[in-house]
């Protein structure tokens, strides 16, 4: 099994490996069928991450209930909350996430999303796995999809960043640097990487010149900085095109602090009432921000809850208490995300994705027959504090996906899993090498992208093989 200290490592080589390579450069003949991109259906997505691990049970799959009460028997309870109704005739989704289900008759629910164990079921591992296709380590570094989409699509807004991640800190918090290792365009290059914005209040900053410093005397540091750029002695540690990407990616930096897209980055700008609406906290004001980045031009927004280990989805302990805290912080923005698109007439032409790395479960880790080690504490036979009601082992077998606007089938459930535990996909199983094909087909890129590195192919989605789930497109 591999250990936090051996993926790091791994990790850490292939970064460093990669700023050697030459330029990647798109193959489309030889031993690889010429490739057709499909016709886009949307030509935005926002990816709204609930980093940690999101129980299906607790959020979008209810099975059977029961309060708390000490004695409980862990295997009589599935879900710590009681359904509710939707707008989809007959679906229900958990009780604390109201606003949402009032706009589900927008979206297509997967119900049968599946991931593998991987040997260890580590966060690390699996958020690297479902941003990039890859399983860790790589011998290269893997671009992110928001950096292939970056890649193969281009700018929507030429003073715009393509990609955009939003609310994820990647400084200061445990498993920082498996999340930076992810958060990166890899061998594409930097000026195919996200713009990080953790703090979405604090975005205008970023996007303007220091307090002070007149554009005149910026753009003179921003010229020298280029030349530092350009004799620096670790010039012989990157490649000429990596050399030449980080310059691009100032350039497309600096053509953005003069442009008049940079308000978009102040979400200060949007009437009161409309951040109130917004403002459940930092994921929240992540959503108003998302909004208007993709309003503006960006290509690919994610806005996570983010990812600090046992806290937020990853709920190991008090799971039942910290869920609910989360259907209030996420519950209204999406919904008002949703809504807000659609009357600007941008939900057609926008995908809202809803998505976690894996489920949990209160008895089983991985999937049935996992040889995972179990990393929880809490009892498997009978509950006798509250801390311990709740979703606190990783599930493999079956998660929940949410997919709004950007031409999905609307009022629509695909796949289904058990009532009873263990509650895998029995239906229609999706895994990611699929989601991540419909997602890129959507957008218009083909699943068999495929660039060259140091002559061997290295595709969109691995080895090419992604197969978009035709049934969900409208």
């Amino acid at each position: 099994m591999q250990t936090r200290r051996e993926l790091l490592q791994g990790l850490a080589s292939a970064a460093a490996a990669t700023f050697v390579l030459p330029e990647p450069r798109a193959r489309a003949s030889g031993d690889v069928a010429k490739i057709v991109h499909p016709s886009a259906k949307a030509d935005a997505i926002i990816v709204l991450w609930m980093a940690g691990g999101m129980a299906a049970p607790d959020t979008f799959d209810p099975k059977k209930y029961k309060p708390f009460e000490p004695g409980l028997a862990v295997a009589d309870v599935i879900s710590t909350f009681p359904s509710i109704p939707t707008a989809i005739d007959g679906v229900r989704i958990c009780n604390g996430l109201p606003e949402i289900a009032k706009v589900l008759d927008r979206a297509t629910l997967i119900r049968s999303h599946v991931q593998p164990d991987l040997g260890s079921i580590l966060h690390s591992r699996h958020q690297y796995h479902w941003h990039t296709g890859y399983v860790p380590p790589q011998t290269v570094a893997c671009p992110h999809i928001g950096s292939w989409m970056s890649r193969v699509l281009g700018l929507r807004n030429p003073v715009m960043p393509a990609f955009v991640n939003i609310g994820q800190r990647l400084e200061g918090i445990g498993e920082n640097e498996e999340i930076k290792a992810f958060t990166t365009a890899g061998f594409f290059g930097s000026e195919f990487g996200p713009m990080n914005l953790p703090f979405p209040e604090q975005a205008a900053v970023a996007v303007r010149p220091p307090k002070g410093m007149e554009p005149g005397r910026f753009a003179s540091r921003y010229a020298h900085f280029k030349r530092l750029v350009a004799t620096s002695p670790n010039r012989e540690f990157m490649s000429d095109y990596h050399q030449e990407s980080m310059l691009r990616s100032l350039e497309n930096a600096h053509r953005l602090l003069g442009a008049k897209e940079r308000e978009a980055f102040d979400i200060t700008l949007e009437p009161k009432e409309v951040q109130e609406q917004y403002d459940t906290g930092r994921f929240g004001r992540g959503c108003l921000l998302a909004r208007r980045l993709v309003e503006n031009g960006a290509r690919y927004v994610e806005v996570t809850t983010e990812y600090v280990p046992f806290v937020h989805w990853d709920t190991h302990e008090r799971g039942h208490e910290t869920v609910a805290k989360l259907h209030a912080e996420v519950d209204r923005p999406i919904a008002t995300l949703i809504r807000d698109l659609e009357a600007r007439g941008l939900l057609d032409s926008t995908l809202v994705v809803i998505a976690s790395e894996f489920s949990r479960d209160m008895i089983t880790e991985g999937q049935p027959g996992s040889k995972a080690n179990d990393q929880a504490n809490s009892p498997k036979d009978f509950l006798q504090l509250p801390n311990h009601y709740g979703q606190h082992r990783h599930f493999t077998g079956g998660s929940s996906v949410v997919l709004f606007g950007g031409g999905m089938k609307k009022g629509f459930v695909y796949g289904k899993t058990a009532d009873e535990r263990p509650c895998v996909a029995i239906e229609n199983p999706v895994g990611i090498t699929d989601l991540h094909a419909t997602l890129f087909t959507t957008l218009g890129v083909s699943p068999k992208t495929v660039y060259e590195i140091e002559g061997r192919p290295f595709y969109a989605t691995e080895d090419g093989k992604g197969r978009p789930v035709e049934a969900i497109f409208a």
